[in-house]
């Protein structure tokens, strides 16, 4: 048995031919993710350095924290950057049992961690794995890998195209009892999107948005903790001291900004008035302290990266590598609407809902997942410009 297990894995992690190719990568959305993880640094820094000093008494406590796990995230990037893409779209299966595991290990006493009236973490010692984040790329990995099994019955059939949204429906169930709510909403969402690009016909998703549709307002409709914040997000300023406290001074960081901000490290939300301020509300003291100007270049980056991990997932899918594209596409929209609703609620367009801002928020568990994610985005990107190069060279040979 053990010998059957590992020439599994040798056939499994075997070079595949014509592997040898002087890496190559996306400079635009290498640059861009090393840009914005270096920004995050510097204002996660700046935003924590009163709360960490009147806490814990060490003023950089949590800009240390974030540099050793980025770090790790990095160190395991260069790991993952490695592993064929084969190999991932195998383990689809694999992972989505493991995703189930992790929400489930969240609510066991003694092992889920809570904070702010939910249970999002499992605590390994002075680390709290926050499992929504791991959960949403192990979802995308499965469904890039489900797309490929099954892509007729689910273009074709309505119990093709429902079939895998009801395993994920039980994932977003599982993450709303913790609740969270921001993570849900993700999953479902970038679910959606890599279906519609992979093809499903439009009736089907019409139904399907109806469908989500009501399920949210119902959600929304049968719990008054979320009816709460609905109500806060639409007039804070009518109870600017308690349900709307967080945004109403989040607002206030906004237009202290204005145009080129108060300067780095000189906010004044930041000193105990807005909550999260080095997780949540990050780009909220990042716009006080370098203003509109700021928010443009965050902006800008986060765009270039999602436009070049589209352009990615295309060109590999152009390639006849359907996986390796659906996964790009996965985490590009993934990426893009984490950032989105991140930014739309700290600037009050959007409900309050507890998402970091992807490769900035300070958070092990976000930026080592979200640098596992970039290096999957290396990936596609090696594999399909070395079968680019591969080709190039048998035409020039015949």
């Amino acid at each position: 048995m053990s010998s059957q297990v590992a020439n599994y894995f040798q056939q499994l992690f075997k070079p595949e031919p014509h592997a040898r190719v002087t890496w190559a990568m996306d400079y635009w959305l290498v640059g861009s993710a090393l840009a914005i993880m270096f920004l995050g640094l510097i204002m996660v820094g700046s935003a924590s350095v009163s709360v960490a000093d009147r806490q814990l008494g060490t003023p950089f406590y949590y800009l240390w924290r974030q540099l050793l796990f980025t770090g790790i995230g990095v160190f395991t990037a260069a790991v993952v950057v490695r592993i064929p893409m084969r190999v991932w779209q195998g383990s689809g299966p694999a992972l989505m049992v493991i995703n189930l595991v992790l929400l489930v290990l969240v609510f066991i006493p003694g092992l889920g961690h809570s904070a702010n009236g939910s249970t999002r973490w499992i605590s390994i010692g002075s680390f709290h794995l926050q499992a929504s984040e791991i959960v949403k790329l192990f979802s995308v990995i499965y469904l890039a890998g489900y797309l490929v099994r099954h892509n007729d019955s689910v273009r074709t059939t309505f119990a093709g195209f429902m079939r895998p949204l009801g395993l994920l429906v039980i994932i977003a169930v599982l993450l709303l009892l913790e609740p969270d709510f921001g993570a849900a909403a993700v999953l479902i969402a970038t679910a959606v999107v890599m279906m519609w690009l992979a093809g499903v016909r439009v009736s089907q998703f019409m139904l399907l948005i109806v469908a989500v549709a009501i399920a949210l307002a119902l959600l929304v409709y049968t719990s008054e903790y979320r009816m709460h914040r609905l109500t806060a997000f639409l007039n804070p300023w009518a109870d600017p001291y308690n349900s709307g406290f967080q945004l109403t001074q989040a607002l206030i960081a906004f237009g202290r900004g204005s145009w080129l901000g108060v300067g780095l490290g000189s906010s004044v939300q930041k000193l105990f008035y807005l909550p999260e301020a080095h997780t949540d509300f990050l780009f909220a003291v990042l716009a006080e302290e370098l203003g509109l100007v700021g928010v443009i270049v965050v902006i800008s980056l986060f765009t270039i990266m999602i436009i070049r991990a589209l352009r990615i997932g295309r060109a590999a899918e152009n390639r006849e590598r359907p996986f390796a594209g659906y996964v790009a596409y996965g985490i590009g929209t993934w990426i893009g609407l984490q950032a989105f609703i991140n930014m739309g609620v700290n600037m009050g367009v959007l409900p309050t809902k507890g998402l970091t801002l992807p490769f900035m928020s300070y958070g092990g568990s976000s930026i080592i997942v979200m640098c596992v994610a970039l290096a999957l985005l290396i990936r596609v990107d090696y594999e399909t410009r070395r079968d680019d190069r591969h080709i190039q060279r048998t035409r020039k040979a015949w």
